[in-house]
């Protein structure tokens, strides 16, 4: 009897998430409540219409585009991420405890997502003007992944904290010599660059969320496409 009940909750861990992902995605029906957007919002002068009332729009906090540069040393703007969904990180690669952790749970998330060419990992250092492309390429090394899965990026100071505090909504500041404060959140991204969720990047119940909640913006974007067609 101990063996079959084994079998049987195995059988559901296996189960649920696909069963899950079908709800979410099964015959185009609005199976499934979409992701927040946060950030600041405006309403808009112009009007869309839902069940014959007209509802104004609203304009909702987007990421501004940026020039910063990859492990590669391959120049990077929110061109490079077009029809994407992003997972942003931030960090510096002599961090000695959080960013390990940090990383360590990317990294895991981003082989779970290694052949979903829809999903994309960027983490940025808050510390430039240590952080250069070629110490970048080395710290990756480590994750085996490919750049165009998981892209580590760098620039100059002022670029790098106006994007996580304008962009992102996020701190990062140098406080001091090798001192960085910054924040530990995963950012999801959709497409179009909407802030959908922030995730802390080093506890175990908030990157299940988060995969749970890349599969709702993967079901997302898969029925724009279905719509569009």
């Amino acid at each position: 009897m101990g063996n079959i009940k084994k079998i049987v909750i195995l059988v559901l861990i296996l189960a649920v998430p696909g069963f899950l992902y079908y709800l979410l995605t099964a015959k185009g029906k609005n199976r499934y409540k979409p992701l927040a957007i946060y950030g600041p919002k405006v309403v808009a002068n112009t009007f869309h219409k839902y069940h014959g009332k007209a509802i104004p729009d609203t304009i909702y906090h987007h990421i501004a585009d940026f020039n910063l540069t990859d492990q590669d040393g391959q120049k990077v703007s929110l061109k490079t991420f077009e029809g994407k969904i992003l997972i942003v990180s931030f960090f510096y690669t002599h961090c000695p405890t959080v960013c390990v952790q940090l990383n360590s749970n990317v990294d895991l998330l981003a082989h779970n997502y290694i052949k979903n060419k829809m999903l994309s990992f960027v983490s940025i250092t808050v510390d430039p003007e240590r952080d250069s492309a070629s110490v970048l390429k080395k710290y990756a090394k480590q994750f085996e992944l490919k750049t165009d899965k998981w892209r580590f990026l760098t620039g100059d100071t002022s670029t790098v904290y106006n994007l996580a505090r304008k962009s992102f909504l996020v701190n990062a500041l140098k406080a001091g010599k090798d001192d960085f404060i910054y924040s530990d959140k995963l950012i999801l991204i959709d497409p179009v660059g909407r802030i959908r969720g922030y995730y802390e990047g080093t506890d175990s119940k908030e990157i299940t969320k988060l995969n749970d909640e890349i599969k709702v913006q993967i079901a997302e974007e898969l029925r724009k496409i279905k719509g569009a067609e």
